[in-house]
């Protein structure tokens, strides 16, 4: 893949050359020459069989990460969260049971993997908020995530965005099943569908920039509606701020500023 510097912005392929453009800028790449039927039947290309097959799973997996944080995701995450939420499952995939192309994918027992994700790289949620304050806490039974925030001072642990005269915490929380292959269907599917993919979203009361909060913040997700959780089933809560600017009495979201991370699994 190559910059396409030229002042002629070209799209499609030309002469064997792709040319496409991606977060505003234009790029070029040879075109592949490799059949598609060779690629899936030739025996020379059987680990490339392989790591597409991990790969469409991996990208499921993630897939249904991201679903069960949707309620909050289109402001805290980045372009890329897709392809580095999928990079994450791959790795967890290289530890699986089972033959090269066809091994499980156990959230479960890698959880450890994902704490720490930033939905966005350029926002981290440590860089935008870090009063002190221990990891939300998730009950034995996997239904209920417990946040409790001291009270702080905002001019001292909150990175405000320009503009912003409020802001909210955030706890989330949502469930992602391990994934296998099935033969049957030649692609992984989720082990259950029970909860893979659900989640909830909780706000604290908007808190206003500068000074003291003047009172401990708490929030909790109870999920216990959408029933037991499978032991196939991982539960991850994820901790965020979304900043607001105060208009005639009225709170609207800000464009930039918002963080979230993962910062604990079970």
């Amino acid at each position: 893949m190559a910059r396409n510097n030229s002042f002629i912005k070209l799209e499609g392929t030309l002469d064997g050359l792709t040319f496409y453009r991606k977060n505003g800028e234009s790029f070029v790449k040879t075109k592949n020459r490799v059949s598609k039927n060779r690629i899936m039947n030739d025996p020379a290309y059987r680990r490339t069989r392989e790591n597409m097959q991990e790969f469409g799973g991996s990208a499921r997996t993630a897939k249904a990460l991201r679903e069960s944080f949707s309620g909050i995701l289109r402001l805290v995450g980045d372009t890329y969260i897709s392809a580095r939420l999928s990079s994450v499952m791959r790795n967890i995939c290289s530890y699986g049971t089972g033959v090269r192309g066809e091994r499980v994918i156990d959230v479960v027992s890698h959880v450890d993997l994902l704490n720490g994700f930033n939905f966005n790289l350029n926002k981290p949620f440590d860089t935008q908020f870090n009063a002190p304050a221990n990891a939300p806490t998730i009950d034995l039974d996997r239904h209920v995530a417990k946040w409790e925030i001291p009270d702080f001072n905002t001019d001292a642990y909150v990175r405000v965005p320009e503009g912003a005269t409020h802001f909210k915490l955030v706890l989330a929380a949502g469930y992602t099943s391990n994934y296998e292959w099935v033969p049957a269907i030649r692609g992984y599917e989720p082990v259950d569908e029970v909860v893979n993919g659900r989640g909830m979203v909780t706000y604290s009361a908007e808190i206003a920039v500068g000074g003291m909060v003047g009172n401990d913040t708490s929030l909790e997700v109870d999920m216990s509606s959408f029933g037991a959780v499978p032991v196939t089933s991982a539960i991850f809560a994820g901790t965020g701020i979304v900043f607001y600017q105060m208009v005639n009495g009225e709170l609207y979201e800000l464009a930039q500023g918002h963080a979230m991370k993962i910062a604990v699994g079970g």
